[in-house]
């Protein structure tokens, strides 16, 4: 939940990027931190465990403006992708003012996609939002390992079976290489925003 302090003239929001384990989410975070410290407040954060790349969160406050004469600061936040984690999930999840679903490309990783997608809406509809209304961007990542010559999915295939009821904004992505990253979480910032100031009466 966005924390609008209008006597400090501060606006702070939570996005968090979400989807199954080793998907790409701590991936893009790195890639943003690395290419964006002069945005940055903080260092991230990131703790890892056996089995998965994050255990708990990254956090990378950024400054990114103003709103209504209001300073914008956005945290971001990954959740750890395996099943076994769920409960620290959704704890990861609450608050959350918008959110990132990362799609691993690879088709062996179809199913674990599908899983973490229902994860989603499960954990959304737990807090009252509805996902078909809650500002989400879809990313397409490991679009670099076309030229590995590994099996992945389509972009075609993915946007029929992760977005054909969502609608959500979606990027083809490389976390790695940072193709698509910035658009990804740009767009997520502006639909969070958006969403924020409709909240807020400012709209």
């Amino acid at each position: 939940m966005a924390i609008i302090n209008l006597k400090n003239k501060e606006v702070e929001c939570k996005i968090v990027y979400y989807g199954p384990g080793r998907c790409g989410k701590t991936t893009n975070l790195e890639y943003i931190f690395k290419n964006s410290r002069r945005f940055m407040h903080d260092e991230m954060v990131s703790i890892e465990t056996q089995g998965d790349k994050t255990l708990f969160f990254d956090f990378a406050p950024m400054g990114i403006g103003k709103i209504k004469g209001c300073d914008v600061r956005v945290h971001l936040y990954t959740v750890p992708g395996q099943v076994k984690y769920s409960s620290t999930r959704k704890l990861v999840l609450k608050g959350a003012d918008g959110v990132v679903f990362v799609a691993d490309s690879l088709k062996v990783r179809h199913e674990k996609n599908i899983l973490s997608l229902k994860d989603l809406s499960l954990n959304l509809k737990e807090y009252g939002h509805n996902i078909l209304n809650f500002p989400l961007v879809m990313q397409y990542n490991k679009r670099d390992l076309l030229n590995d010559g590994l099996s992945l999915l389509s972009i075609e295939e993915m946007e029929k079976a992760y977005n054909s009821q969502l609608k959500a904004p979606s990027f083809a992505a490389s976390a790695i290489t940072g193709e698509g990253v910035n658009d990804t979480l740009k767009t997520c910032m502006v639909l969070t925003l958006r969403s924020l100031k409709k909240e807020a009466g400012w709209a």
